[in-house]
């Protein structure tokens, strides 16, 4: 089976998908190995990777794309949802963006419809006039065509526009086929069960990561709203900030490491020393 396929087939069963936010190599090998079949490529961790700075819009398609190969080569078996942003443009370069993740190898893919480029404010994202925004989704699912790969449909509008014109949006991106629908910043329950029942049947995803101007249920209550996917944006990137401060705090201080840091078996096991000498066994002169 596809990636696509596979991802389809898990989709249909019973139960909540918790999606981990990836960002290279590392995180998707780490993930894998805590047992997660998906994961989503976020374009917050890879801005905050690449950049050192927050996601507004800076990231561009090719250094996205290569945090996908580096996220795919380390994890192969994970199905990668990937952030495909905007389409890094109109919609033709939508569809190349589709298909460019199709070929790769993506589940999945984001597209969203906000304007680019924002506003120099880090607050708020106008969004595309509607019929702009339905030919992006339209261009989406013709390229997916080729792959497969299944397209997630996001509405930014809900905090320019209103919960009503997100939720026709939410309405419209199911006309034109899209798999997978993502209201972004619902204000409350309400509005999410509205999104819910916009998407017809169709999977619900969601950003379950505190701290936003959004409604934030737990994995439990958001599964009861009707939500069938959930992604943790700073769940592995703000504990490896973290463990990076403690770690520079420990050296100034003297030490060696902190007291956090994995012993040094287990951290050369994690990153497969071992597997390494095993498969080179084979060549050894």
């Amino acid at each position: 089976m596809t990636a696509p396929e596979r991802l389809r087939a898990l989709l249909a069963k019973p139960g909540f998908v918790t999606m981990p936010a990836v960002w290279d190599g590392l995180s998707a090998k780490l993930a894998a190995g805590a047992g997660f079949q998906t994961a989503f490529l976020s374009g917050s961790c890879v801005a905050a990777s690449r950049l050192g700075g927050p996601d507004l819009d800076l990231i561009s398609f090719g250094e996205m794309f290569d945090s996908f190969t580096m996220v795919h080569n380390a994890a192969p078996a994970t199905l990668i949802l990937a952030d495909g942003d905007h389409g890094y443009g109109n919609a033709m370069n939508v569809m190349r963006t589709v298909a460019a993740y199709g070929r790769a190898g993506a589940a999945a893919i984001l597209i969203e419809d906000k304007i680019t480029p924002r506003a120099l404010t880090a607050a708020g994202k106008p969004c595309l006039p509607r019929d702009e925004a339905r030919m992006k989704i339209r261009a989406a699912v013709q390229a997916a065509k080729e792959s497969g790969i299944l397209i997630l449909a996001r509405t930014d509008c809900r905090p320019t526009q209103g919960i009503d014109e997100a939720v026709a949006r939410i309405a419209m991106y199911v006309e034109e086929g899209a798999d997978i629908l993502f209201l972004d910043s619902p204000a409350d329950d309400a509005e999410i069960g509205r999104a819910v029942e916009a998407a017809a049947g169709r999977p619900s995803f969601a950003v379950l990561s505190p701290g936003g101007a959004r409604a934030t249920p737990s994995r439990d209550q958001a599964e009861a709203l009707g939500f069938k996917i959930g992604t943790y944006p700073t769940g592995m990137l703000s504990p490896a900030a973290a463990g990076m401060k403690a770690g520079l705090a420990a050296l100034l201080s003297g030490q060696a490491e902190a007291t956090s840091a994995l012993p040094s078996a287990e951290l050369r096991t994690t990153l497969g020393y071992g597997e390494y000498d095993a498969a080179a066994k084979a060549f050894i002169v």
